[in-house]
């Protein structure tokens, strides 16, 4: 329980950080879609007794390729392209999973096992910190500016499909370490949860990312006690912990939306 408490700190930690990004960029679906599609090289892990890192890893890149040539083909959306690319690798990865060669205990590939994290995951858990705090530290001006006004961010010489692109291989590596504590089905529950509770809390991105990783790892423990005490599953527990925030966040966003904004003096002179 304890070393879970703390793979589900440092998770909470850079998801939420990283997945305020992910909202503001409208990238839900991408998160979701990246997820989805790391699935068969799981699975292929797991039968072959590997690290699931060096399956997530490679089917990930897979994936990511396939969603961009299927986004050139004539006549097809990104968004048709992605959601084929995604069934496919899903599908093909129950297959997998359903055949005679894997391993008992298959299904905590998609629901996660939260409790029962490794040294190697904690070491993963702790550099994904490192890696995702000093990237974005680096990104955040080219983030915001592009974020703001992608047209006003060609103008000052910032390439938008650079900063999407920096999201998005920090949000696959990120996806690919979470996965395997929170599950395959799961783990973008911490990457848009917590972000989307923290939007209707703030519209400064310095305070959201703050109020964010707070929720993720508040989530995070109070999922982890239910789990505990409840005798469910850890990673469902956690999840439904995030859901829990983020309906809480609903009304005190509406009363925030209701708090009378406080104007200069110079400007309430002249209105």
């Amino acid at each position: 329980m304890r070393r879970a408490i703390v793979e589900m700190t440092l998770l909470g930690i850079a998801g939420g950080a990283l997945g305020c990004w992910v909202v503001l960029y409208e990238l839900s679906y991408a998160a979701e879609s990246l997820a989805h599609s790391i699935f068969p090289g799981l699975v292929i892990a797991a039968i072959a007794g590997v690290p699931l890192l060096l399956g997530a890893a490679p089917a990930i890149v897979l994936a990511a390729l396939a969603i961009a040539v299927a986004a050139r083909l004539p006549g097809v959306s990104r968004d048709v392209g992605v959601a084929v690319v995604v069934t496919t690798m899903f599908g093909l990865g129950v297959l997998l999973a359903l055949s005679p060669d894997s391993p008992p205990g298959i299904e905590t590939l998609l629901f996660g096992d939260i409790l029962g994290p490794t040294d190697a995951d904690l070491a993963s858990a702790a550099a994904l910190v490192v890696v995702v705090a000093a990237a974005l530290t680096l990104l955040h001006g080219r983030l915001l500016a592009t974020g703001f006004d992608r047209g006003s961010a060609r103008a000052l010489g910032l390439s938008p499909a650079l900063a999407d692109a920096a999201l998005l291989v920090l949000l696959a590596a990120a996806i690919v370490v979470a996965v395997q504590g929170l599950g395959n089905l799961l783990v973008v529950a911490v990457f848009v949860g917590p972000a989307a509770s923290a939007r209707r809390l703030s519209d400064r991105t310095g305070p959201m990312i703050a109020i964010a990783a707070v929720i993720a790892v508040l989530a995070g423990l109070a999922g982890l006690y239910l789990s505990y005490y409840a005798g469910t599953a850890g990673g469902a527990s956690v999840a439904l912990a995030i859901v829990a925030f983020y309906l809480l966040s609903l009304p005190l966003g509406r009363l925030r939306a209701l708090r009378p904004v406080r104007r200069p003096l110079a400007e309430a002179t002249i209105v």
